[in-house]
């Protein structure tokens, strides 16, 4: 695994921001926070979900830039009559976009490109890719992530368009909007159940998913 010199520089100032964020002047006002630019991390990585990445060497976490997620321990939820069953069927949205950026990765090496990133943020921001293909694209093309308002690049909007459209991954369900999730979800545990996020679905304050002719039980709100 290696990290540029000029990298690694910025990269340490990074490590070091959440002690410089809370810092404050000789007049007593609070310091601005630190800020990284251009550092290119390369190695191995682990996935911690559908949007995160972990190299361990350097025991720092990158968030792929553009882009969101469900978070691991989130549900939606498959609105397709399965039989009987007058209940809608819960979807590991969280666990599988996870499992389809590992394969996305496998055992490739993954460059990651550091974007501007605040200090004393859980993890860097930057623009990843294994073996030249951008890892955030691939991600929107199979519909297990979403752009983001603040922070998109050519192309993925209309790759998230076209995923939409076909239904592919979350686009197939009805989904909380993942910021949303993070703010009300009191238990954040793998051990989370499914109906926990029906009634955050339910209480839901934007739309998110696509609109189903199919569904038998609507969410109380629905602005489609």
């Amino acid at each position: 695994m290696r990290i540029s010199t000029p990298g690694l520089i910025l990269l340490q100032l990074a490590i070091a921001a959440p002690c410089l964020a809370g810092a404050t002047d000789a007049a007593g006002s609070k310091a601005q926070p630190a800020r990284v630019r251009a550092a290119t991390i390369a190695g191995g990585a682990a996935i911690i979900d559908g949007h995160t990445l972990w190299f361990p060497r350097e025991a720092v976490m990158v968030r792929l830039a553009g882009i969101d997620s469900c978070e691991l321990a989130q549900w939606s939820f498959d609105p397709t009559a399965y039989g009987s069953r007058s209940v809608l069927k819960p979807v590991p949205c969280g666990a599988l976009a996870k499992a389809w950026l590992k394969r996305a990765v496998g055992r490739r090496q993954v460059v990651c490109t550091i974007s501007t990133s605040a200090a004393g943020a859980a993890a860097l921001t930057g623009l990843c890719a294994a073996a030249g293909q951008d890892l955030a694209l691939l991600m929107l093309r199979s519909g297990w992530a979403r752009v983001t308002a603040s922070d998109w690049r050519p192309g993925y909007l209309a790759a998230q368009s076209r995923a939409r459209a076909a239904r592919y991954g979350m686009w197939a369900t009805y989904v909380l909007d993942a910021d949303e999730w993070r703010g009300k979800a009191v238990d954040k545990t793998l051990a989370r159940l499914p109906v926990a996020d029906l009634n955050l679905l339910a209480e839901r304050e934007s739309e998110v998913s696509p609109p189903f002719d199919d569904a038998r039980r609507l969410p109380a709100r629905t602005d489609r």
